[in-house]
């Protein structure tokens, strides 16, 4: 299923297919964060400016993503 389809399941009149469609779509931008976060800190930018697009605070952001972008800086 792809992101629109699970989307459009997501607005589903049975509340079991709804649920699991929202639970889909909270992994998929779960992953999609990390992903973009993880370029973004490639590309050399501060917490401060990956939180202010993510809308969060900079210790938010860190505390989330910065023990796993550490762990993946050594493995390179």
């Amino acid at each position: 299923m792809d992101s629109t389809d699970l989307a459009a399941t997501a607005g589903s009149s049975d509340p079991a297919v709804g649920l699991r469609a929202v639970a889909s779509l909270r992994r998929l931008a779960e992953q999609l964060e990390s992903l973009q976060v993880d370029r973004a800190r490639d590309l050399g930018w501060s917490w401060s400016q990956i939180a202010g697009e993510l809308g969060v605070s900079k210790q938010a952001v860190h505390q989330k993503h910065g023990g796993r972008a550490a762990a993946t800086s050594k493995e390179k």
